[in-house]
């Protein structure tokens, strides 16, 4: 019988997903119970289940901050070079509820459809201890501000985590390292906008949101 890490790895990761988030549980699965499917793959497969909320257009409000710490926890593990992920209890019974692990799906397969006849195997250095604690050190920085009560918060350093997690589950280190650049300059980015909303207050910020958002719509 194919343990569930061969599986993983053997599937297409939008299958990975599917498989993954399928329950016939009315409470929906729990990140106890998502971390103990994915076994040694759980650090990829789990930042990319717990940013999909965030980093994809799908309304999940109350998912931001806890899954922000449950992703700040697994950065500090993957700094330290732990193997396995450990989360407090009270995290662990954390549940996605099953209409927001459908759309999840639905979204995320739409997305990955697109985009995995590019992802494969490469620069898998970025696996080791010092890559990897490199990739942590923005995922922590990005989970931190998921947490922060200001707007545009959440998409950008979610989708930065999204893409983190899609190169370590799928052994994509130039993702990941793409992934790591872009962490970079939001975190440059998000500075400048915490200043300003400290110093000007949040209306001060109403600008750069319409920038972005005239930004988006050319680029879309």
């Amino acid at each position: 019988m194919q343990s569930t890490e061969d599986a993983s790895q053997a599937l297409p990761l939008g299958e990975t997903l599917q498989e993954l988030l399928n329950t016939d549980d009315s409470r929906g699965l729990s990140i106890n119970e998502i971390t103990f499917a994915v076994g040694e793959k759980g650090f990829g497969l789990l930042l990319i289940v717990l940013s999909l909320p965030s980093a994809l257009p799908i309304p999940a409000p109350g998912y931001s901050t806890p899954f922000g710490v449950v992703m700040a926890l697994i950065a500090l593990q993957m700094i330290r070079g732990r193997k396995a992920i450990w989360l407090p209890k009270k995290l662990g019974t954390i549940r996605i509820k099953p209409k927001l692990a459908k759309t999840m799906l639905g979204t995320a397969s739409k997305f990955l459809s697109k985009v995995e006849r590019c992802i494969r195997p490469r620069q898998k250095w970025i696996r080791g201890r010092t890559g990897q604690a490199c990739l942590a050190f923005i995922v922590l920085n990005m989970a931190c501000l998921m947490m922060l009560p200001f707007p545009l918060t959440n998409t950008l350093p979610a989708i930065v985590i999204f893409m983190i997690g899609v190169g370590l589950s799928e052994d994509d280190g130039l993702l990941a390292i793409g992934a790591f650049v872009v962490g970079c300059c939001a975190l440059l980015l998000y500075a400048g906008i915490v200043y300003i909303v400290l110093t000007q207050g949040v209306e001060a910020i109403e600008p750069i949101k319409d920038w972005i958002k005239s930004r988006v719509a050319i680029g879309g």
